[in-house]
């Protein structure tokens, strides 16, 4: 069994495929557009920030988007490629060599950088170091297999820790010939200024309910009620992950039975409900329940219920 298949994946959420084995994107058909658009005009920029909240599918992006630059010649653009991608689409063919190298992470020309393996404390390192991100000195030095194109995914680029930011920051400044940085980045704001002025931003946006329902099935996410996930999730196929795995629709549906009560609240279903949060998983559990009551308090704000008594 290879280290790919035994060590945890930074940039792999629990209960999901890791992004790279995603059928297909769901979704984002305007970023798509014009970052095929960018490609076939020969103006592609050497760095995208793909923004958005987790979940929506920025990852998976990322990946489709470095499988279709990989198989669009860097000399003369993706509208001169052998089989020609649709002006507005990625062209993915799984059952291709560069697709079957990326999901096995065996494709020379592309980088990954996430999270390290912290071999002493058999954990995910917190951050991605600036070790990490030395290495890309060594993937750039080396020449391209066709002389081509090669491709970064850095997800997600705002868990760097300060070092590697600035590392990162002087590739941006001299970006070697033929390179594509794809930044995954749940919170853009977090970036040096810097960074983010040398990037071209795609901003990606939730998922439609149709969306999110197509993207559930195509990862074969079963849930009894997906119309009631899907909105509940709001446009986020990472979220709707956890609430499967941390028993978010029951726990709605407690939260929902706790608030009949109002404006006073039942002390002893407050008490029930806390120790079914603490006890049953921790901070995830903790967590979603947080999640869960914001959208539960800002539609009774909708409905005009503004205050609610303490037990």
């Amino acid at each position: 069994m290879s280290e790919v298949e035994t060590l945890p994946e930074a940039d792999c959420q629990d209960g999901l495929p890791h992004p790279r084995h995603a059928p297909r994107l769901i979704g984002h058909s305007a970023a798509v557009a014009e970052f095929c658009a960018a490609l076939a005009s020969e103006r592609m920029h050497h760095a995208w920030l793909i923004a958005g909240p987790k979940g929506i599918g920025k990852a998976t992006f990322a990946w489709k988007a470095a499988e279709h630059l990989l198989n669009s010649p860097s000399d003369q653009g993706a509208a001169l490629f052998d089989v020609p991608p649709a002006p507005t689409g990625f062209f993915s063919d799984p059952e291709g060599a560069v697709g079957r190298r990326l999901r096995a992470l065996s494709e020379p020309r592309l980088m990954v950088l996430r999270r390290g393996w912290n071999e002493k404390t058999k954990k995910l390192f917190a951050d991605i170091t600036v070790d990490e991100v030395r290495r890309l000195n060594q993937f750039f030095g080396l020449s391209a297999v066709d002389g081509g194109r090669r491709v970064v995914i850095v997800d997600a680029v705002d868990e760097m820790n300060r070092n590697a930011a600035n590392a990162l920051l002087k590739l941006l400044e001299e970006p070697p010939a033929d390179a594509v940085l794809l930044l995954v980045a749940h919170q853009p704001a977090k970036l040096l200024p810097t960074i983010r002025s040398r990037c071209r931003s795609l901003r990606l946006n939730p998922l439609e309910p149709q969306e999110m329902a197509e993207a559930l099935r195509s990862i074969e996410l079963v849930v009894d009620d997906p119309e009631a996930l899907v909105e509940l999730a709001n446009g986020s196929v990472g979220v709707a992950a956890q609430m499967i795995e941390g028993g978010g629709l029951p726990l709605y549906a407690a939260l929902v039975a706790l608030f009949d009560g109002l404006p006073r609240l039942d002390r002893a279903k407050v008490i029930a409900l806390s120790e079914q949060v603490t006890g049953k998983a921790g901070d995830m559990q903790f967590d979603l329940t947080l999640g869960l009551l914001d959208r539960l308090l800002a539609r009774l704000a909708r409905v005009g219920v503004t205050g609610v008594v303490p037990p």
